[in-house]
């Protein structure tokens, strides 16, 4: 069954080999799209090949809607993007992909139903198809090899999908098995040093002395130290002054 997340139709126009739909099957479910819409596939419906390339998402392919032209395939849509390289002679907003699928998140949200198609592997959507989308989405690729393979334009507008959602961070951080150190334990890292480097006679000559001690703490405080780096720092420093104190022996 599909899932009961709100998302956009992928409407796969006249597909040219079963291998190509069967990628874009996997391509849509690696970011959570299960609504496929498949138009005049050119070797026929079922495809084995398609089944053998989508590994774990041959569901989408069970459950896709097998549709005999792309006016069939648009029905019950309220918005419609074309994605296509070239530009058509046809009056549209373009949008880059992630305008697009931000425009889509929003549009669906409201209620509306928002489906993209993409055309076949050779020559792209004609501009029958075209004319019938709202807004055309163009890839900024290099213009002297602008054709994408049809499961890597699939995989680009789910990946913005997933962006518009907020399903994707631009940066995070693995915490493995430790939490960011406070404030507290950054002041009794910061004390440790500054004891043992005044034993060492590292704050020297002493006019300079409070200015290194200042340097010293704010390098401290623009770290971003986990627990486990703090009590690794305080270790090093044991060990460190456990040699010399040995050496004097």
């Amino acid at each position: 069954m599909p899932t009961d997340q709100q998302q956009p139709a992928f409407v796969l126009v006249r597909p040219q080999m079963g291998e190509n739909i069967g990628a874009a099957a996997r391509a849509m479910w690696n970011f959570g799209l299960d609504r496929m819409r498949v138009v005049n596939p050119r070797d026929g419906w079922p495809s084995e090949r398609a089944v053998a390339m989508a590994s774990g998402a041959g569901r989408l392919l069970d459950e896709a809607r097998l549709c005999d032209g792309t006016a069939a395939a648009l029905e019950g849509c309220s918005f419609v993007f074309a994605t296509t390289a070239r530009a058509r002679g046809l009056t549209k907003p373009i949008f880059s992909p992630e305008g697009a699928m931000a425009l889509a998140a929003e549009k669906i949200a409201a209620g509306e139903q928002v489906a993209v198609l993409f055309g076949p592997e050779r020559a792209g959507l004609e501009n029958d198809d075209i004319a019938r989308a709202n807004a055309i989405i163009n890839v900024p690729v290099n213009p002297e090899f602008a054709s994408l393979n049809l499961a890597q334009s699939v995989l680009l507008m789910g990946y913005e999908w997933q962006r518009a959602k907020g399903h994707i961070a631009a940066q995070r951080m693995e915490m493995i098995k430790t939490d960011w150190a406070g404030h507290q334990e950054i002041e009794a890292l910061s004390a440790h040093y500054e004891e043992r480097l005044e034993e060492a006679g590292f704050f020297f000559p002493h006019p300079k002395a409070e200015g290194m001690k200042i340097n010293l703490r704010n390098m401290w405080s623009r770290m971003a130290l986990t627990r486990a780096d703090v009590q690794m720092l305080h270790g090093i420093m044991r060990q460190m002054v456990r040699w010399k104190e040995r050496g004097k022996g």
